[in-house]
Protein backbone atom coordinates (compact mmCIF):
# COMPACT_ATOMS: atom_id res chain seq x y z
CA UNK A 1 0.00 0.00 0.00
CA UNK A 2 2.82 2.40 0.81
CA UNK A 3 4.43 1.71 -2.57
CA UNK A 4 1.20 2.67 -4.33
CA UNK A 5 0.93 5.89 -2.33
CA UNK A 6 4.42 6.93 -3.37
CA UNK A 7 4.39 5.65 -6.94
CA UNK A 8 1.25 7.20 -8.41
CA UNK A 9 1.75 10.80 -7.18
CA UNK A 10 5.45 10.54 -8.07
CA UNK A 11 4.76 9.43 -11.64
CA UNK A 12 2.08 12.11 -12.03
CA UNK A 13 4.50 14.79 -10.84
CA UNK A 14 7.19 13.59 -13.25
CA UNK A 15 4.70 13.65 -16.12
CA UNK A 16 3.66 17.21 -15.29
CA UNK A 17 7.31 18.29 -15.42
CA UNK A 18 7.78 16.59 -18.81
CA UNK A 19 4.56 18.08 -20.14
CA UNK A 20 5.65 21.55 -19.06
CA UNK A 21 8.97 21.08 -20.84
CA UNK A 22 7.23 19.91 -24.00
CA UNK A 23 4.72 22.75 -24.10
CA UNK A 24 7.12 25.51 -23.06
CA UNK A 25 8.54 25.41 -26.60
CA UNK A 26 5.12 25.70 -28.27
CA UNK A 27 3.17 28.31 -26.29
CA UNK A 28 2.72 30.61 -29.32
CA UNK A 29 -0.65 30.39 -31.05
CA UNK A 30 -2.61 28.92 -28.15
CA UNK A 31 -6.36 29.29 -28.70
CA UNK A 32 -8.65 29.47 -25.65
CA UNK A 33 -12.36 28.79 -25.29
CA UNK A 34 -14.59 29.32 -22.27
CA UNK A 35 -18.11 28.04 -21.64
CA UNK A 36 -20.03 29.05 -18.50
CA UNK A 37 -23.30 27.39 -17.44
CA UNK A 38 -25.69 29.32 -15.19
CA UNK A 39 -28.83 27.91 -13.59
CA UNK A 40 -31.02 29.48 -10.90
CA UNK A 41 -34.42 28.55 -9.49
CA UNK A 42 -36.22 30.62 -6.85
CA UNK A 43 -39.67 30.33 -5.25
CA UNK A 44 -41.32 32.76 -2.85
CA UNK A 45 -44.49 33.37 -0.91
CA UNK A 46 -45.70 30.82 1.60
CA UNK A 47 -42.67 28.63 0.84
CA UNK A 48 -39.28 30.02 -0.18
CA UNK A 49 -36.37 28.18 -1.72
CA UNK A 50 -33.50 28.87 -4.09
CA UNK A 51 -31.02 26.74 -6.02
CA UNK A 52 -27.96 28.13 -7.77
CA UNK A 53 -25.77 26.15 -10.16
CA UNK A 54 -22.57 27.28 -11.83
CA UNK A 55 -20.08 25.48 -14.05
CA UNK A 56 -17.22 27.00 -16.04
CA UNK A 57 -14.88 25.24 -18.47
CA UNK A 58 -11.71 26.75 -19.93
CA UNK A 59 -9.97 24.86 -22.77
CA UNK A 60 -6.69 25.80 -24.42
CA UNK A 61 -5.39 24.12 -27.59
CA UNK A 62 -2.14 24.42 -29.48
CA UNK A 63 -0.93 21.73 -31.86
CA UNK A 64 -0.87 18.40 -29.98
CA UNK A 65 -1.40 20.05 -26.57
CA UNK A 66 -4.72 20.54 -24.79
CA UNK A 67 -5.31 22.04 -21.33
CA UNK A 68 -8.70 21.90 -19.63
CA UNK A 69 -9.77 23.51 -16.36
CA UNK A 70 -13.26 23.05 -14.90
CA UNK A 71 -14.88 24.46 -11.76
CA UNK A 72 -18.47 24.34 -10.59
CA UNK A 73 -20.95 23.83 -7.83
CA UNK A 74 -24.58 23.57 -6.75
CA UNK A 75 -26.09 25.20 -3.66
CA UNK A 76 -29.70 24.90 -2.54
CA UNK A 77 -31.40 26.67 0.37
CA UNK A 78 -34.91 26.56 1.82
CA UNK A 79 -36.47 29.16 4.12
CA UNK A 80 -38.83 27.62 6.68
CA UNK A 81 -41.41 29.98 8.21
CA UNK A 82 -43.13 29.14 11.50
CA UNK A 83 -46.29 31.11 12.36
CA UNK A 84 -47.82 31.52 15.82
CA UNK A 85 -50.57 33.77 17.15
CA UNK A 86 -50.97 35.59 20.48
CA UNK A 87 -54.16 37.11 21.87
CA UNK A 88 -57.76 35.89 21.71
CA UNK A 89 -59.72 34.04 19.05
CA UNK A 90 -61.15 37.36 17.78
CA UNK A 91 -58.25 39.68 18.50
CA UNK A 92 -54.79 38.28 17.85
CA UNK A 93 -51.38 39.08 16.44
CA UNK A 94 -49.55 36.72 14.07
CA UNK A 95 -45.83 36.24 14.68
CA UNK A 96 -43.50 34.76 12.07
CA UNK A 97 -40.09 33.19 12.57
CA UNK A 98 -38.03 32.27 9.50
CA UNK A 99 -35.03 29.95 9.54
CA UNK A 100 -32.79 29.09 6.59
CA UNK A 101 -31.77 25.50 5.94
CA UNK A 102 -29.14 24.33 3.47
CA UNK A 103 -30.63 21.51 1.40
CA UNK A 104 -27.92 20.83 -1.21
CA UNK A 105 -24.24 21.71 -1.54
CA UNK A 106 -21.56 20.28 -3.79
CA UNK A 107 -18.46 21.76 -5.43
CA UNK A 108 -15.67 20.56 -7.70
CA UNK A 109 -12.50 21.72 -9.44
CA UNK A 110 -10.35 19.70 -11.83
CA UNK A 111 -7.63 20.18 -14.40
CA UNK A 112 -6.22 18.00 -17.17
CA UNK A 113 -3.43 18.08 -19.76
CA UNK A 114 -3.51 15.94 -22.95
CA UNK A 115 -0.79 15.46 -25.54
CA UNK A 116 -1.46 13.68 -28.83
CA UNK A 117 0.98 10.99 -29.97
CA UNK A 118 0.40 9.39 -33.40
CA UNK A 119 -3.34 8.90 -33.15
CA UNK A 120 -3.35 8.24 -29.41
CA UNK A 121 -2.75 10.56 -26.46
CA UNK A 122 -1.28 10.61 -22.97
CA UNK A 123 -2.82 12.65 -20.19
CA UNK A 124 -2.47 13.68 -16.56
CA UNK A 125 -5.12 15.23 -14.35
CA UNK A 126 -5.88 16.34 -10.81
CA UNK A 127 -9.20 17.09 -9.16
CA UNK A 128 -11.03 18.00 -5.96
CA UNK A 129 -14.68 17.70 -5.00
CA UNK A 130 -16.90 18.16 -1.95
CA UNK A 131 -20.40 16.85 -1.30
CA UNK A 132 -21.21 17.12 2.39
CA UNK A 133 -24.78 15.82 1.96
CA UNK A 134 -23.26 12.61 0.56
CA UNK A 135 -20.81 12.50 3.48
CA UNK A 136 -17.70 13.63 1.56
CA UNK A 137 -15.86 16.62 3.06
CA UNK A 138 -12.90 16.63 0.66
CA UNK A 139 -11.83 14.20 -2.05
CA UNK A 140 -8.58 14.68 -3.98
CA UNK A 141 -7.65 12.57 -7.01
CA UNK A 142 -4.74 12.32 -9.46
CA UNK A 143 -4.82 10.32 -12.69
CA UNK A 144 -2.19 9.39 -15.29
CA UNK A 145 -2.98 7.38 -18.39
CA UNK A 146 -3.32 6.87 -22.14
CA UNK A 147 -6.24 7.04 -24.55
CA UNK A 148 -7.34 7.12 -28.15
CA UNK A 149 -9.55 9.39 -30.24
CA UNK A 150 -11.50 7.11 -32.53
CA UNK A 151 -13.56 9.77 -34.31
CA UNK A 152 -13.34 13.57 -34.13
CA UNK A 153 -14.98 15.68 -36.81
CA UNK A 154 -17.64 18.38 -37.01
CA UNK A 155 -20.50 15.92 -36.39
CA UNK A 156 -19.07 13.16 -34.21
CA UNK A 157 -16.51 12.71 -31.45
CA UNK A 158 -15.69 9.46 -29.65
CA UNK A 159 -12.77 9.15 -27.22
CA UNK A 160 -11.79 6.56 -24.63
CA UNK A 161 -8.97 6.49 -22.09
CA UNK A 162 -7.63 4.40 -19.24
CA UNK A 163 -5.54 5.67 -16.33
CA UNK A 164 -3.99 4.83 -12.98
CA UNK A 165 -5.40 6.90 -10.10
CA UNK A 166 -4.64 7.80 -6.53
CA UNK A 167 -7.43 9.15 -4.32
CA UNK A 168 -7.50 10.72 -0.86
CA UNK A 169 -10.99 10.96 0.63
CA UNK A 170 -11.85 12.78 3.87
CA UNK A 171 -15.41 12.07 5.06
CA UNK A 172 -17.59 14.37 7.14
CA UNK A 173 -17.97 11.55 9.68
CA UNK A 174 -14.93 9.29 9.14
CA UNK A 175 -15.20 5.68 10.25
CA UNK A 176 -12.67 4.75 12.95
CA UNK A 177 -9.52 3.26 11.47
CA UNK A 178 -10.61 3.86 7.86
CA UNK A 179 -7.89 4.20 5.20
CA UNK A 180 -8.50 7.50 3.40
CA UNK A 181 -5.94 6.97 0.60
CA UNK A 182 -5.99 4.30 -2.12
CA UNK A 183 -4.79 3.53 -5.63
CA UNK A 184 -7.12 2.58 -8.44
CA UNK A 185 -7.90 2.55 -12.14
CA UNK A 186 -10.23 4.81 -14.14
CA UNK A 187 -11.97 4.30 -17.49
CA UNK A 188 -13.61 7.21 -19.28
CA UNK A 189 -15.68 7.59 -22.44
CA UNK A 190 -16.36 10.92 -24.15
CA UNK A 191 -18.97 10.90 -26.93
CA UNK A 192 -20.64 13.74 -28.82
CA UNK A 193 -23.04 13.77 -31.76
CA UNK A 194 -24.35 16.81 -33.61
CA UNK A 195 -27.99 16.07 -34.40
CA UNK A 196 -28.64 19.21 -36.43
CA UNK A 197 -26.89 22.53 -37.08
CA UNK A 198 -28.20 23.84 -33.72
CA UNK A 199 -28.70 20.69 -31.60
CA UNK A 200 -26.00 18.41 -30.16
CA UNK A 201 -25.93 15.50 -27.70
CA UNK A 202 -23.01 14.68 -25.39
CA UNK A 203 -22.36 11.74 -23.06
CA UNK A 204 -19.52 11.50 -20.53
CA UNK A 205 -18.86 8.34 -18.51
CA UNK A 206 -16.24 7.93 -15.75
CA UNK A 207 -15.77 4.62 -13.95
CA UNK A 208 -13.41 4.40 -10.93
CA UNK A 209 -12.31 1.14 -9.31
CA UNK A 210 -10.46 0.98 -6.00
CA UNK A 211 -7.76 -1.65 -6.47
CA UNK A 212 -7.19 -1.97 -2.73
CA UNK A 213 -10.88 -2.74 -2.11
CA UNK A 214 -12.60 -3.95 -5.28
CA UNK A 215 -16.02 -3.58 -3.64
CA UNK A 216 -15.43 0.19 -3.71
CA UNK A 217 -16.71 1.08 -7.19
CA UNK A 218 -17.80 4.55 -8.37
CA UNK A 219 -19.40 5.82 -11.56
CA UNK A 220 -20.22 9.26 -12.98
CA UNK A 221 -22.42 9.37 -16.11
CA UNK A 222 -23.63 12.68 -17.56
CA UNK A 223 -25.85 13.04 -20.62
CA UNK A 224 -26.71 16.46 -22.00
CA UNK A 225 -28.62 18.03 -24.87
CA UNK A 226 -27.66 21.51 -26.10
CA UNK A 227 -29.64 23.84 -28.36
CA UNK A 228 -27.82 26.84 -29.82
CA UNK A 229 -29.81 30.09 -29.56
CA UNK A 230 -27.19 32.46 -30.95
CA UNK A 231 -23.50 32.16 -31.82
CA UNK A 232 -22.39 32.48 -28.18
CA UNK A 233 -25.53 31.48 -26.31
CA UNK A 234 -27.19 28.09 -25.93
CA UNK A 235 -29.75 26.26 -23.81
CA UNK A 236 -28.59 23.02 -22.15
CA UNK A 237 -30.27 20.34 -20.10
CA UNK A 238 -28.23 17.62 -18.37
CA UNK A 239 -28.84 14.53 -16.28
CA UNK A 240 -25.96 13.32 -14.10
CA UNK A 241 -25.98 9.94 -12.37
CA UNK A 242 -23.49 9.48 -9.52
CA UNK A 243 -23.10 5.91 -8.26
CA UNK A 244 -21.04 4.78 -5.27
CA UNK A 245 -21.22 1.11 -4.31
CA UNK A 246 -19.69 1.93 -0.93
CA UNK A 247 -21.09 5.38 -0.09
CA UNK A 248 -19.64 7.45 2.72
CA UNK A 249 -21.27 6.91 6.10
CA UNK A 250 -23.32 9.78 7.51
CA UNK A 251 -23.74 10.50 11.23
CA UNK A 252 -27.37 10.35 12.41
CA UNK A 253 -28.82 10.87 15.92
CA UNK A 254 -29.64 7.71 17.87
CA UNK A 255 -33.06 7.57 19.57
CA UNK A 256 -34.19 5.13 22.26
CA UNK A 257 -37.35 2.99 22.08
CA UNK A 258 -39.57 5.94 23.05
CA UNK A 259 -38.11 8.27 20.42
CA UNK A 260 -36.04 10.27 22.91
CA UNK A 261 -32.57 11.39 21.74
CA UNK A 262 -29.77 9.51 23.49
CA UNK A 263 -27.07 12.06 22.69
CA UNK A 264 -25.22 9.49 20.57
CA UNK A 265 -24.63 9.56 16.82
CA UNK A 266 -24.24 6.43 14.71
CA UNK A 267 -22.75 6.08 11.21
CA UNK A 268 -25.27 4.94 8.61
CA UNK A 269 -24.47 4.40 4.91
CA UNK A 270 -25.73 7.04 2.49
CA UNK A 271 -27.61 6.39 -0.74
CA UNK A 272 -25.69 4.59 -3.49
CA UNK A 273 -27.17 6.70 -6.32
CA UNK A 274 -27.45 10.48 -6.62
CA UNK A 275 -29.14 12.20 -9.57
CA UNK A 276 -28.62 15.80 -10.68
CA UNK A 277 -30.95 17.32 -13.28
CA UNK A 278 -29.78 20.70 -14.57
CA UNK A 279 -31.35 23.19 -16.95
CA UNK A 280 -28.86 25.93 -17.76
CA UNK A 281 -28.02 28.85 -19.98
CA UNK A 282 -24.54 28.45 -21.52
CA UNK A 283 -22.42 31.47 -22.44
CA UNK A 284 -19.49 30.65 -24.76
CA UNK A 285 -16.57 32.97 -25.41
Amino acid sequence: MMKTRVLVPGVALAFVVLAHGATAQDTDGFSWENATELSFVSTGGNASSSTLGLKSSLIGKQGPNTFKLEVGGIRGQTDLTTRTATGTATNYTVNETTTSQLTAESYFARGRYDRELNGAFVFVGVGWDRNTFAGVQNRYAAVLGVGRTWVDDERTRFKTDLGATYTIQKDVDPAPGADDGFGGVRLSVDARQRLSPTVSFQSMLLVDENLEDTEDFRGDWTNSLSVALTEGLSFKTSLQLLYDKQPARIGVPLLDGTGTPTGTRVLAPGEELDTVLTVALVISL
